[in-house]
């Protein structure tokens, strides 16, 4: 089977969330499965410079106005399609804001150029291969089912995957007449309260909706999740899918990982101490036995951190200890930044992301706090699974999919992970980590949700199954 993949983004190459490590991953996955994916990717400057070598495979010389040329390239185990538009993508900034953060003002066009040339390669326009179906990612992406339904070529099956609903690729609907489309498109698939949203029309024109986990797939069905599309949704309830997503085991695996001060499993558990110690000496703590907790978030109210910044002095009085990865809003950074000065030894941040130490606060903190208001699927608490960072998470979304809660049948039945708390209030945040400290203070107790989790399979092997599964049934095999 071959499947054309289309994405804003695709790590290893060009990453600003988990997207990029879904686009990234899935095809791999895949592949053993008897699945062969080529991913289409804008040609920003950072994809072409880590790519190198390229084959010239179509000339597209008026894509909304602007030439453009299809090239293909290989990297990393991904076969890759790259749309170079220069006048599109080589700019300075990242793959959607300029150098100040703000968004690039052509943004519609830069993705609707991405869509039109993923529908015209759906169609058959490279001589040497053609998919059997498309996957397109988020709004960026959306139009590729859009274009092919107001084509006169014959469409291929499609699905669309939603990583976040909030994201929705909103603009002027004046923009109509440049995409291409006919002024019924938008009364039939894109008009959005009074605007055009091209994540609407691809979930009004793809033959099959994804989200990336179960839950997420049901809240988005309620209007406090759905956005104002949650009716569209369920018009399409028969077509809509929830496959949670893994994570790259090779790279995430702390029984080999060149990050950590030391490596361990299930079996050499003990080991991890070096890591816990290696932490403190980062974070500038204070070296005693106190429980660290870690947060490695986008700083924003989404992730929940206005009610972490209210708990942070509750948790230093509780007896534990903070570690913050992040940057976001500019407000939460000032209030987290305030609780770290306020708790020297106890609370320590660093802002902005960074990988290596991402692992080591994985491998080191005893506790990873998810306390987001909604979350598509998550991977930090995957991560925190595999590394023995008991993740301590809001139920929502992916979040409830994959962290089993340490209520009492659960522990009894040596089932726990995690622990989970509703709703995300100053309260039910105080009351988790209090939890998470008491569950602590039982090393026995802790040591057995610890290993738990480090067994669960966070992996893509089940979720690449299911995205076969939903593949089969668009070509009506199954």
């Amino acid at each position: 089977m071959n499947i054309l993949s289309v994405a804003s983004e695709v790590y290893p190459l060009i990453k600003t969330g988990g997207l990029a490590d879904v686009a990234g991953a899935l095809p791999l996955a895949l592949e053993p499965l008897g699945i062969n994916t080529r991913t289409l990717l804008p040609g920003y400057p950072a994809v072409l410079a880590k790519l190198g070598n390229t084959d010239v495979l179509l000339h597209m010389p008026d894509l909304l106005g602007e030439p453009a040329t299809v090239l293909s390239a290989r990297h990393e185990g991904l076969d890759l399609l790259i749309l170079d538009a220069p006048t599109l993508y080589n700019r300075p900034g990242g793959p959607y804001v300029d150098s100040d953060g703000r968004d690039f003002a052509d943004n519609w066009k830069r993705f609707a150029a991405l869509s039109l040339a993923g529908a015209r390669i759906a169609q058959g326009a490279l001589d040497d291969w053609r998919p059997d179906l498309v996957h397109v990612h988020d709004w960026q992406a959306a139009l590729v089912p859009v274009y092919m339904r107001y084509d006169e070529k014959p469409e291929i099956p499609s699905l669309i995957t939603i990583h976040n609903i909030a994201f929705q690729g909103q603009f002027s609907a004046d923009i109509l007449p440049d995409l291409g489309l006919p002024e019924h498109a938008l009364w039939e698939a894109l008009e959005y309260y009074g605007t055009l949203a091209f994540l609407k029309g691809g979930i009004a024109t793809a033959h099959a909706i994804s989200t990336v986990s179960p839950s997420y797939a049901e809240e988005i069905l309620d209007p406090h999740f759905g956005m104002g599309m949650e009716g569209l949704i369920a018009s399409r309830a028969n077509d809509l899918f929830g496959i949670v997503n893994g994570i790259d085991t090779a790279v995430w695996n702390p029984d080999d990982d060149g990050l950590l001060a030391s490596s361990y499993s299930t079996a050499t558990l003990r080991k991890r101490v070096a890591n816990r110690e290696a932490l403190t000496r980062h974070f500038g703590l204070d070296d005693d036995a106190a429980p660290i907790f870690c947060v490695i978030s986008r700083l924003t109210w989404q992730k929940g951190m206005d009610v972490l910044a209210e708990v942070a002095d509750d948790l230093v009085a509780a007896g534990g200890k903070l570690v913050i990865l992040g940057s976001g809003d500019p407000a939460l950074e000032e209030a987290l930044q305030a609780s770290a000065h306020r708790h020297p030894g106890r609370i320590g941040m660093v802002m902005g992301y960074n990988e290596p130490l991402s692992h080591l606060m994985q491998a080191g903190a005893d506790a990873i706090l998810i306390p987001s208001r909604f979350e598509p699927c998550g991977l930090t608490q995957l991560y925190g699974l595999r590394y023995g960072c008991v993740p301590v998470v809001s139920r929502t979304g992916g979040l409830n999919d994959t962290v089993i809660d340490a209520n009492a049948a659960a522990l009894a039945a040596k089932a726990a992970t995690g622990i989970q708390f509703a709703p995300v209030t100053v309260a039910g945040l105080r009351q988790a980590v209090r939890r998470a400290i008491r569950l602590f203070d039982d090393k026995k107790l802790w040591y057995q949700i610890q290993k738990q989790g480090m067994k669960a399979d966070v992996s893509w092997t089940a979720s690449a199954q299911r995205y076969v599964d939903v593949y089969n049934r668009l070509l009506g095999k199954g």
